[in-house]
């Protein structure tokens, strides 16, 4: 259920099932390697979120193209990138105008490793800013489940344009993958022992870190569906969860400090 493609009065309707719940996927616009679109994190989160919303009927908002991609540098063009201020802004923005509109619990769907930090202080404001009226959350597409998890790694911890991420693509928009490249993408992890963070430029020849050259069409089907499952499931208790306390513990702190 695309929230763009319906009319007002259809969107009152939704509004009132699921439990008002939304969902707002968070990609990214930045280089993946010479193999992958600068759309992989935006399509990945687009993707989950549909196929999500076909098994539940929650709506899904237009996905965030342009987010946190300060880990990259202008080395290998592509990548455009907010400061992370105005990525936050941004999400309470947003998240002002559900709570105008009626909606009672909002989730962020991130597939971007770039967005977690930014993403993490929205949330810490927004569930402080509109304390009882919006249940708000994030969620990473990649750390749904530890089996998720675990191929997500598997060739690299500090991955990117990896393995998985490719197999992902070649699953799901397999025109958008160069084939022809991918045997000579291969880039190894060289963070294994650092003490410091560095951006990609200091730690990738070619902006990749792991090995796509091992990606599978089947594989990425495989783990999209585990995605998919793993976020339903997810979804399935957003729908019903209320705060583990009753408002008589907090319903007089309804106004935040910041306001």
């Amino acid at each position: 259920m695309i929230l763009e493609h319906l009319a007002w009065p259809e969107i009152v309707e939704l509004r009132e099932k699921n439990g008002g719940l939304l969902l707002l996927p968070l990609g990214a616009t930045e280089q993946h390697g010479p193999h992958l679109p600068v759309a992989m994190d935006t399509l990945l989160a687009e993707a989950v979120c549909h196929a999500a919303s076909g098994r539940t009927g929650v709506p899904v908002l237009s996905a965030l193209r342009y987010t946190v991609s300060q880990g990259h540098t202008p080395k290998w063009p592509g990548t455009f990138s907010l400061r992370h201020e105005t990525f936050i802004a941004t999400l309470r923005d947003l998240a002002a105008w559900a709570v105008a509109t009626g909606w009672k619990r909002l989730l962020f769907i991130n597939s971007h490793f770039g967005n977690d930090a930014p993403a993490r202080v929205a949330v810490d404001q927004l569930r402080l800013a509109h304390l009882g009226k919006l249940q708000v959350g994030l969620i990473h597409v990649f750390q749904l489940s530890e089996a998720i998890w675990k191929s997500y790694t598997a060739d690299a911890a500090d991955l990117h344009a990896n393995r998985a991420e490719t197999s992902l693509m070649l699953h799901l928009h397999p025109d958008l993958v160069h084939m022809d490249r991918l045997a000579g993408s291969d880039d190894p992890d060289r963070t294994t022992d650092a003490v410091f963070s560095y951006p990609v430029a200091q730690t990738s020849l070619n902006g990749v870190t792991g090995a796509p050259s091992q990606a599978t069409k089947e594989e990425g089907a495989a783990l999209f569906e585990q995605m998919t499952a793993a976020l339903v499931a997810k979804i399935h208790k957003a729908i019903i969860e209320e705060p583990p306390l009753p408002a008589q513990h907090w319903n007089g702190l309804t106004k935040s400090p910041y306001a």
